[in-house]
């Protein structure tokens, strides 16, 4: 009986593979078609059962084959060169359906007693000649578009000329082309840093913030120079403008309080409140648990000083001297140091606090260590407001 199941199953899915392959070629989708037929032909193709598929990927083919002709004759007639492309990718697919299907060849169809016909041709000829007209059309547009200004349609002509060196390796001198249309595509942008405060910003900082080769940020079509070169023409600038620097005064705050807790000390006898040892059923004096309280007083001093650091970071149009966008940029830094003394039993106290009692004072950083201590927020804030906000949308 399982026996029996799996074969009603198995046949119902061949079925159903069918059905699907016969409603692809019927709406026009033959190489979809073709793919179904030749991924079910794979496994035991004289099998009785796969019979359909055979007659399926036969017409699939034939039409396949006769529809892509006709659009290549077309395209020919039309002489347009923008077609091109199109002409060479259609002659590819043609050889491609062949060489798809060869490899199960001859597919015999049992009940006509004779193999299947796939009227196969040579392309080499068409690819190779379409492929060089493609190569040429493709080079000379992009030579072309190499003399103007804008730097988008310069890129356009970079990806057709990697095309081109993809298609023919060596064609012409597409490679020192390639070079060229990356050179002139490319935006290059000029980052600088600007004080308008009346404080002194460290140099250390300065060059923390302005090192963009710790930032990653560099991507296909943008560089960023923190240092400029005279043989480099800037597109865009990005300038970091600091505002004010607000340092607070050194502090040093004293705090006094105590902890009180109740700890296990020993045992003792359990007496009633009339003063009676209490005893157990066998007459022993029961024992409990004797508890003591303790206390600590704690002298608490905290040492505290913070910075606070404004920015902007404006985009500029280095052609046209033109603001593009301003972003504010913000950091502060804190240092705070705990530190106490105790009176008492330090037991009193969270264990967790212990470590305040190992401390000492410690010598408060200088204003500028302090402005310094806030560059790697302001490094990574700046980081992500040039990822979220690239040159070109």
């Amino acid at each position: 009986m399982k026996k029996i199941t799996t074969l009603f199953l198995l046949a119902v899915l061949a079925s159903c593979g069918v059905k699907q392959t016969t409603n692809l070629l019927t709406s026009g989708e033959y190489d979809a078609a073709i793919d179904n037929s030749v991924n079910s032909l794979r496994g035991n193709k004289d099998k009785k059962g796969k019979q359909d598929y055979i007659y399926l990927l036969e017409e699939a083919f034939a039409k396949a084959k006769d529809r892509d002709l006709r659009l290549i004759n077309l395209m020919i007639k039309d002489a347009n060169p923008q077609k091109l492309e199109k002409i060479y990718d259609t002659y590819v697919l043609l050889n491609n359906r062949q060489e798809q299907i060869r490899p199960l060849l001859p597919l015999r169809l049992m009940k006509e007693n004779r193999n299947a016909k796939f009227e196969f041709e040579d392309y080499s000829d068409q690819i190779v000649s379409s492929k060089n007209a493609l190569a040429k059309y493709l080079y000379d547009n992009a030579k072309a578009l190499l003399f103007t200004k804008d730097k988008l349609t310069i890129r356009r002509a970079y990806d057709d000329l990697v095309y081109v060196e993809q298609l023919s390796p060596n064609f012409k001198d597409t490679k020192k082309l390639i070079d060229e249309a990356y050179a002139k595509g490319t935006d290059y942008v000029a980052v600088s840093l600007k004080n308008d405060t009346k404080m002194v910003i460290p140099q250390d900082l300065q060059r923390d913030l302005l090192d963009f080769s710790t930032y990653g940020l560099n991507d296909k079509w943008t560089v960023y120079h923190s240092n400029k070169l005279k043989s480099t023409t800037y597109d865009y600038g990005i300038t970091v403008n600091f505002n004010d620097i607000l340092i607070s005064p050194e502090q040093v705050k004293e705090k006094q309080f105590l902890k009180e807790k109740q700890i296990k000390d020993g045992v003792k006898t359990l007496v009633d409140a009339r003063g009676n040892v209490v005893k157990d059923s066998l007459g022993n004096p029961i024992k409990v648990d004797n508890f003591k309280t303790i206390r600590v007083d704690i002298y608490e001093f905290r040492q505290f000083k913070s910075a606070m650091v404004t920015a902007k970071v404006d985009y500029v149009d280095l052609k046209t001297n033109q603001l593009l966008e301003t972003f504010p940029l913000s950091s502060e830094f804190i240092f705070e140091n705990i530190y106490s003394n105790y009176r008492g039993d330090k037991r009193a106290a969270d264990e967790s606090y212990y470590t305040y009692f190992g401390r000492k004072a410690v010598p408060f950083p200088s204003n500028e260590q302090m402005v310094f201590d806030t560059g790697e927020d302001l490094k990574l804030k700046l980081k992500n407001i040039i990822i979220r906000n690239k040159i070109r949308k």
